[in-house]
């Protein structure tokens, strides 16, 4: 286990620092290239309760396909973490403009606020069909580094128990994020898909 840790933390260090050397316009480039493979990808056109993260700048930006989510009359629900623990739920939005109201967590993320009880989450209703993945690194066998807190794989643990099973899963990479291999522990649960410029 921790020789695993200490491989996660080597590469997440050389990962961050490819991202650091990434251009805007390079990510921005890469960010609308994977949009139109998301529009056109069958999973995503068949799916109906899909939820998405809200990109930070050194990840493939997700506004476009959220504002397609909408446009395809389909249901868009995105993360809310718990920063003091490793719980995460997926709560639904009604519209792109519904993100204006939301607060800036510590880490620069934007999610409604604790005190927002009024929102559908994921689980509680219908379950997902599909959910995009943030994430470090990736490996072409679909094992991913995530920042160490393990929202995602525990999450994805309690849609295992949903009785509409667990979503299909797809992680949005810049090709520099593409790596030989992932360390991935016994916990570490695998992507279904990674999508990136040469996939």
């Amino acid at each position: 286990m921790a020789a695993v840790r200490a491989a996660k933390q080597a590469l997440r260090a050389a990962l961050q620092q490819r991202l650091r050397a990434l251009g805007a316009a390079e990510k921005q480039r890469q960010s609308r290239l994977l949009t139109s493979k998301v529009i056109a990808h069958p999973k995503y056109q068949e799916s109906k309760r899909i939820a998405i993260y809200l990109s930070t700048p050194d990840e493939i930006q997700t506004e476009e396909i959220m504002k397609d989510i909408f446009k395809q009359g389909k249901e868009c629900f995105i993360p809310r973490y718990d920063p003091l623990g490793t719980h995460m739920d997926m709560l639904k939005i009604s519209s792109a403009e519904d993100i204006s109201s939301f607060t800036l967590t510590s880490w620069n993320i934007l999610q409604p606020s604790d005190d927002d009880s009024t929102r559908e989450e994921a689980l509680a209703g219908g379950g997902l069909d599909l959910i995009f993945m943030p994430g470090l690194g990736f490996d072409k066998k679909g094992n991913r580094l995530g920042r160490g807190k393990g929202y995602y794989d525990i999450y994805l643990e309690r849609c295992m128990k949903h009785p509409s099973g667990k979503p299909h899963t797809i992680a949005l990479a810049f090709k520099e994020q593409i790596c030989e291999s992932v360390p991935a522990a016994e916990h570490d649960i695998q992507i279904d898909e990674v999508l990136y410029e040469d996939s």
